[in-house]
């Protein structure tokens, strides 16, 4: 088992063990141990991997930091774990404290869900307020199983993974500021847009009409690059299969079997919207707190667009039916899946339908473990 496999597998465990973890030592055992164990470190030689390491600050003696992993007889990373239900962003204060009295370079700060990754790049010695590094079990992405394996026993280098750690740090904090104005563009960067296409004087009655439209623009921008590249996937992948007369028959260039979900081509092309995307996100982060966001998917149609529990279409938690209409509705489903249609006149009225949402979604889970 690959290590992108070891981290998918230790990330089903925690969705699945989770809720029956009630102590920060259970989470110690059950979700940090094994992550410390999948990153390559032996956590039963306590030659490499020190619990509850004394880290003496100032007058204070014998205080103590729940892990100590150790390269060359020194500590390397100082781990300080916290109850998964616990918030982090409260706790790093302890953490600067530890890491100021010690020898280790890194500093790893989680509640056995997220792990945040912190170091001194801005003042030598004196741990950053914000990490270069975090990575969510429950969100997993690619790229960052990369930058974790940086952390793997048989690849930890010091002054390798501090270099890196700048690039990293900015590379974040960038990727959240784009985040956040394709989200909810500010004035400074609608303005640059606008500037160069209205030839008027740009006032703030003029910022406010061009928002959205700039806002609507990225998303499908966006969602035009996804499209042409599931259809560059889809050419690539296209597989020949045999013409008519039996088995032995030579395969016929022009005939190929294409992925389910492209079998039927529609009359007319499936555009995913900006708008349809806000959509699910609000309903994703309606639902984030009782399901992991990775479970709650969607689908277009052409007339609706469709959000799945575990993207399977027996589990329809709502429909958004926003295009090519007057109106807009929004489709709740109860137990037995009898659909539900309401008319909303702004998205933030999704919000409005949290108990039908949440029902649902809690009805699915719950048959889930019988």
């Amino acid at each position: 088992m690959d290590f992108k496999d070891q981290v998918r597998k230790l990330s089903d465990r925690v969705t699945k063990l989770k809720d029956n973890i009630l102590t920060e030592e259970a989470t110690k055992n059950a979700f940090i141990m094994p992550f410390l164990q999948v990153l390559g470190y032996d956590v039963f030689n306590p030659l490499e991997v020190v619990p509850e390491y004394i880290c003496d600050i100032g007058t204070k003696k014998g205080e103590k930091i729940d892990y100590a992993i150790f390269q060359d007889n020194n500590p390397v990373i100082l781990v300080e774990c916290k109850h998964w239900k616990q918030k982090l962003d409260i706790h790093d204060g302890q953490l600067l404290r530890y890491f100021h009295v010690s020898k280790a370079k890194f500093a790893l700060l989680t509640n056995g869900l997220v792990y945040r990754f912190y170091t001194d790049l801005i003042e030598l010695n004196k741990m950053d307020e914000k990490p270069f590094f975090e990575f969510n079990l429950e969100e997993i992405k690619d790229g960052q199983i990369e930058k974790l394996k940086e952390f793997h026993r048989e690849y930890f280098n010091i002054d390798s993974l501090y270099q890196s750690a700048s690039e990293l740090k900015y590379t974040n904090e960038i990727r959240k500021l784009v985040q956040q104005e394709f989200h909810e563009p500010n004035d400074e960067f609608v303005r640059y847009f606008v500037k160069q296409v209205y030839p008027s004087v740009v006032t703030a009655k003029v910022l406010e009409g061009f928002r959205p439209l700039v806002k609507r623009t990225i998303a499908n921008l966006i969602n035009d690059t996804i499209n042409d590249r599931l259809k560059s996937a889809i050419t690539t992948e296209a597989v020949p299969v045999p013409a008519s007369g039996g088995e032995d028959a030579k395969p016929s260039v022009e005939t190929v079997i294409l992925p389910a979900s492209f079998n039927a081509a529609p009359e007319r092309d499936i555009v995913t919207t900006g708008e349809e995307l806000e959509g699910f996100y609000i309903v994703r982060s309606i639902l984030r707190p009782n399901v992991p966001a990775q479970r709650i998917t969607h689908r277009d149609a052409l007339s609706y667009f469709a959000i799945f529990l575990d993207d399977n279409n027996r589990r329809p938690i709502c429909r958004l039916y926003l295009n090519g209409q007057t109106k807009k509705y929004i489709g709740t489903f109860d137990e037995d899946k009898k659909e539900t249609k309401s008319e909303i006149s702004s998205l933030d009225d999704i919000y409005k339908f949290s108990k039908e949402l949440e029902g649902v979604a809690a009805s699915y889970l719950e048959l889930q473990k019988k």
